[in-house]
């Protein structure tokens, strides 16, 4: 779907939500930069959202894959007496500050927009002004799991729930727009307890969104062995990342090819 030639970025990438999924982002990022297509602007959500922030902070893919591996980035939750949600996100917070150069969005070197549900108004917001990383815990607070970000007094949570794949922001705005997508969805022959369900369920609510969204990307990226990840899959991490970089390699190869 090109743009005009006056559009403000060259391209912009709109990278989904999806938990541990989201070392996939990493490694499509790495395929899409060997290629030399880098983000002039991004927008994302949850996981999206925090892959968004180091890339727009100056950080190369392998860079970002390191400190997740090494920091254990969502194995730093906190646990809660319920309330509004079983786990914290404080120690996610702490590798934030710790490892993000940028603490508000105008100190990114790449411009970033980030979607967030606020549960108060019942609305999507795009956060791209002002502090930057209680937006990132905001748009990852997946709603039961995590404690909802208060943010000028209002409760927000995953941006997922509401645009998982948040191209709006970007849309007049770029030549090409790229968009990540690591929700497939795959058959599951079992239904393992609760929690299995709970994820199938959200996986299925957020598969509407996106094909609607589809047409308006010049390159989609949706890696569909990921369906075989869980949600908390840390370990596999670099497994996922893989998965990224092949599938975003076959789909460049195939755009070269005119398939």
């Amino acid at each position: 779907m090109d743009m005009p030639d006056n559009a403000q970025y060259n391209y912009g990438f709109v990278l989904s939500g999806g938990a541990a999924r989201g070392f996939a982002h990493l490694g499509v990022a790495k395929a899409l930069e060997e290629e030399g297509i880098r983000p002039d602007i991004l927008s994302g959500a949850s996981a999206g959202s925090i892959v968004g922030a180091y890339l727009a902070d100056g950080y190369l893919p392998e860079e970002i894959l390191e400190i997740f591996l090494t920091r254990k980035l969502f194995q730093f939750v906190q646990f809660t007496l319920p309330h509004l949600g079983f786990l914290s996100l404080e120690g996610l917070e702490e590798v934030l500050e710790e490892t993000l150069h940028a603490k508000t969005f105008e100190d990114l070197k790449i411009p970033l927009y980030i979607s967030a549900t606020n549960c108060n108004k019942g609305k999507i917001v795009y956060f791209h002004k002002g502090p930057l990383i209680q937006c990132i815990l905001a748009s990852s607070s997946i709603p039961i799991v995590f404690q909802p970000r208060i943010i000028n007094k209002q409760y927000y949570v995953d941006g997922g729930v509401m645009d998982n794949l948040p191209v709006k922001p970007l849309q007049g705005k770029c030549k090409k727009l790229v968009g990540v997508w690591i929700n497939p969805i795959g058959e599951e022959k079992e239904i393992k307890g609760m929690v299995h369900l709970a994820e199938r369920t959200f996986h299925l609510a957020m598969a509407g969104q996106v094909e609607m969204k589809k047409p308006f990307f010049d390159i989609f990226i949706e890696p569909p062995e990921l369906y075989k990840y869980g949600l908390m899959d840390i370990k596999k991490g670099r497994e996922m990342f893989e998965t990224g970089y092949k599938t975003a390699k076959e789909v460049l190869a195939g755009i070269q090819r005119g398939d």
